[in-house]
């Protein structure tokens, strides 16, 4: 049994939360754990989002029964969830899962390098709430017998594949942001977008989302 010791109640209710959003898009969501010294970055994919959304906890010490060098598995988000104790401040992992295909295709761990024209963190709140209405608005004109779901997939695929600003950053990936937790309002903090070869990643203090502009295709992780 591998235990996580996460270094305090405050990183333990942060995990929760963010396998408890994951999981609201994704009842049977994996997620794929990595672990060094006292980091812990964890990998999920919220299927709508088409993104990889990255959170990290510090832990007060590596783990428990002998695995004191690294860690890399992929795991059940829901009972990773379940394991978490967050008055203990601890984890257990759970088995290994057979991971799904975007697990294999993560992002560099570096060569990332600035990138510029990221709006406010209040514009991009402010893009995400006029994504929304306007496809709601579009929706909800369709006639019934067009309201299909291949139809409100074509209209959100416009709407979200839109690029932010003068970035090449897709909006979905500040919606998924703002949906998992990474965008806080009123929190300002300044925001990173961050490229490195065909990956894109937009940093908060709660969390990144990363997304790769071409190559995925099968996997389903592409943006366009």
């Amino acid at each position: 049994m591998t235990v996580l010791h996460l270094a305090d109640e405050g990183e333990a209710a942060d995990l929760a939360a963010f396998l408890s959003r994951l999981l609201h898009y994704d009842r049977g969501a994996a997620v794929r754990l990595q672990a060094a010294g006292t980091a812990l970055a964890v990998f999920g994919r919220p299927p709508s989002f088409e993104v990889l959304a990255i959170r990290t906890a510090r832990l007060a010490k590596p783990y428990e029964n002998g695995l004191d060098v690294t860690l890399d598995v992929t795991v059940s988000a829901g009972e990773l969830l379940e394991a978490v104790d967050e008055a203990a401040a601890t984890a257990v992992v759970p088995a290994a899962v057979t991971g799904p295909p975007w697990a294999g295709v993560l992002p560099p761990r570096g060569g990332w390098r600035a990138e510029p024209g990221l709006p406010a963190p209040d514009a991009l709140r402010a893009m995400v709430g006029a994504g929304i209405a306007e496809f709601r608005s579009r929706t909800q004109e369709l006639p019934p017998e067009r309201r299909t779901r291949t139809e409100l997939d074509r209209v959100g695929r416009e709407i979200w594949s839109r690029t932010v600003g003068e970035t090449r950053l897709p909006v979905r990936a500040v919606h998924a942001a703002q949906s998992l937790g990474f965008l806080r309002a009123p929190d300002d903090t300044p925001l990173g977008l961050f490229s490195s070869g065909a990956w894109l990643r937009l940093r908060s203090p709660y969390g990144s989302i990363a997304v790769r502009t071409a190559g995925l295709g099968a996997l389903g992780v592409s943006v366009r």
